[in-house]
């Protein structure tokens, strides 16, 4: 089943634990972002804090991702890591960072993926260019998902620590 608009959005308003992401690119285009991403390479900063729903949400639930890179990192990753990641760290959501630029991945064929409350699984579907096709509910058991979140929590930093090296 295809996730989109408000089937999409009851997920967030619906889960009862824990929301959680990972991410495996290097770059999301994401129409909404265009203006800012371009901006930001012309040389904009955004200087925050940032007071909207997804940090309001961050700062009363269990929110938690970790993001796969390598460096260097990719002109999006630092526009993610100050637009977003500065941000959103600080007002409650679990963000970490797995670097597997001098080491192997530890989920090399994981694709994109959130999952709520560790019984629901969206599957975020991406061309190669970071240009999302659609989120789809995953039906089968989750275990697989709740496992690849145990790794990538434990091989991962948070996002404060990663940013300071």
């Amino acid at each position: 089943m295809l996730l989109d608009g408000e089937t999409w959005a009851a997920q967030f308003e619906g889960f009862q634990s824990e929301a959680w992401r990972l991410e495996t690119l290097p770059q999301y285009l994401v129409a909404q972002e265009a203006d800012e991403y371009a901006a930001f390479k012309t040389g904009a900063r955004f200087p925050g804090p940032y007071d909207d729903e997804w940090t309001r949400m961050v700062g009363t639930r269990r929110v938690g991702r970790v993001h796969i890179v390598t460096r260097p990192l990719s002109d999006y990753l630092r526009f993610e890591f100050e637009r977003y990641y500065q941000h959103q760290a600080p007002a409650g959501e679990d963000i970490r960072i797995l670097d597997v630029t001098e080491r192997g991945n530890p989920l090399p064929d994981v694709q994109d993926f959130w999952m709520f409350d560790r019984s629901t699984v969206v599957l975020m579907n991406y061309e190669a260019d970071g240009r999302q096709i659609n989120r789809q509910l995953y039906e089968g058991d989750p275990a697989p998902f709740v496992e690849y979140q145990r790794i990538a929590v434990a091989e991962s930093v948070p996002f404060g620590e990663y940013k300071h090296r």
